[in-house]
């Protein structure tokens, strides 16, 4: 098991992740749809740009409010409505890094106890700062994953 501090260091981590995966593409492979059925690897990108600062808004709200109410969003509709294949790929990372870094400021002033603050998911139900954060730290190698078969399947 992570101990806090180990999570925020994975959380910083996960910036040049993010970066790597998609270092070198064009905008014709990021746009590119080569395994069926899935998200382009932009719009992957976009999504991880927009739940960042929701994410972010989460951990925030458990720091600073007693058991605050955290709202759901929905990627399916973010996807939908928000553009993704009109985004900048050098925009969407800078957001995922400029967010990941002001949270990683404010997660390491904080004593190791705040890792036990909750909030209150309308989904979820009651989560912990510890669960928002893994859950964040684990967001973009999730995604990662289907960003290297994508380009697996572009060298085919």
């Amino acid at each position: 098991m992570s101990t806090f501090p180990d999570l925020i260091r994975s959380y910083l981590a996960g910036i040049e992740t993010m970066k790597q995966a998609v270092a070198g593409m064009s905008r014709e492979q990021l746009l590119a749809k080569p395994v069926p059925g899935t998200w382009s690897t932009l719009e992957v990108v976009a999504h991880i740009a927009d739940f960042e600062p929701v994410l972010a808004e989460r951990m925030k709200r458990i720091i600073s409010h007693d058991r605050p109410l955290l709202f759901v969003a929905d990627e399916n509709l973010f996807a939908a409505t928000l553009g993704y294949h009109d985004r900048d790929v050098a925009e969407e990372l800078d957001l995922i890094e400029t967010t990941r870094k002001q949270m990683g400021r404010i997660l390491k002033g904080l004593p190791v106890e705040a890792a036990s603050r909750v909030g209150i998911h309308t989904y979820k139900g009651l989560v912990t700062l510890e669960a928002v954060l893994t859950s964040a730290v684990n967001h973009i190698p999730h995604h990662v994953k289907f960003i290297e078969a994508k380009r697996a399947a572009l060298k085919r």
